[in-house]
């Protein structure tokens, strides 16, 4: 027996404010998207070419504001080969919310306060 991981959901404030940054700050885009008939929810599943893992994003109506993360002593970490080229369009979109250079990485926050921990691949 064994377990694969395959998703890790985050639950959002704005469904398009999230997908334009997840495609422009990693890459990710929607593969399936799901809607209550009432409209009450809205799940989109992304993914990139250069994994099997996938992040789920939720929009729930009854939330009239951002979610509180407390002390977002939580992450999603990504790796990229080209460390550099990453950092610079991070930083040129000013989402990078902590850096260690001494472990070579940083974190990047998406627009719901979600961090996401990007180190040089392997």
């Amino acid at each position: 027996m064994y377990f694969k991981m395959n998703h890790q959901n985050f639950n959002v404030f704005d469904m398009e404010k999230s997908l334009k940054f997840y495609e422009q700050a990693l890459g990710l885009k929607p593969l399936r998207r799901s809607k209550a008939a009432d409209g009450s929810w809205e799940i989109v599943k992304l993914a990139n070419e250069s994994t099997t893992f996938e992040l789920e994003l939720t929009w729930m109506k009854e939330y009239d504001r951002p979610y509180d993360l407390g002390d977002c002593e939580f992450h999603l970490g990504f790796c990229t080969d080209d460390y550099d080229a990453a950092h610079a369009l991070h930083q040129q979109m000013g989402c990078i919310c902590f850096e260690n250079p001494a472990m070579g990485l940083y974190f990047i926050s998406d627009p719901d306060g979600y961090w996401l921990e990007i180190t040089r691949a392997k």
